[in-house]
């Protein structure tokens, strides 16, 4: 049977954005383990609405992730003609985070922790990591990103600072400025690195070597 691609009513498109918005927060408080029964009385809408829109959870988990990674996918592709091109890779990695903080699901997907997406969430993620590359690549030709790493590595930091954020386990004191800043800075060519000076601690003038 042919799939129907006529676009929604007015009211339908209200009510599937208020069923996402309220799954959105649903998972990001509680996990997969909620409802449709339950999202659907938080969105203000019948079983039978929540239903025709998304008949599984596992429908309504997939399009959350697909608009999330929709936007930031556009975003990184926004940044590929910034001036200067480490700032678009740093500005599209705070993105990510400050998106995926609070966002339990987009870091599943952006992860890979455990879920069976369908193809088109796979793709998507697909996508959004070939954007960064492209972003690593134009920094790296650039001389602004050092080019010993690749996007499995930078993919990996960020996923990392992502879980942690989020308290997989509950990482007490975090900050999550200082966290960005340590892998900004980490990705830094040693040329455009910004000099750090620790209090107490002696700092070898150039060309000296360390004792």
């Amino acid at each position: 049977m042919q799939a129907d691609n006529r676009p929604l009513r007015a009211d339908a498109r209200r009510n599937r954005q208020r069923i996402l918005e309220a799954a959105r927060q649903a998972f990001a408080a509680e996990g997969r383990a909620v409802s449709l029964d339950e999202i659907a009385r938080r969105a203000h809408v019948g079983p039978g609405t929540l239903y025709r829109h998304f008949p599984t959870k596992e429908a309504l988990f997939e399009a959350i992730i697909q608009e999330r990674l929709r936007s930031l996918i556009e975003q990184a592709r926004a940044a590929r003609t910034a001036a200067d091109p480490a700032e678009a890779l740093f500005t599209t990695i705070d993105a990510t985070v400050a998106d995926a903080q609070a966002k339990a699901e987009l870091i599943d997907a952006l992860t890979g922790a455990g879920i069976d997406v369908q193809s088109t969430v796979a793709a998507m993620t697909a996508e959004f990591r070939q954007e960064m590359a492209r972003l690593l690549t134009r920094a790296q030709e650039h001389g602004t990103v050092r080019r010993d790493v690749g996007i499995a590595e930078v993919m990996a930091l960020l996923g990392g600072v992502i879980l942690a954020l989020r308290g997989r386990p509950a990482l007490p004191g975090m900050n999550p400025e200082r966290a960005l800043s340590v892998l900004r800075d980490g990705l830094r060519s040693p040329a455009s690195a910004p000099a750090t000076f620790e209090p107490g601690v002696h700092q070898p003038s150039p060309g000296q070597e360390a004792g």
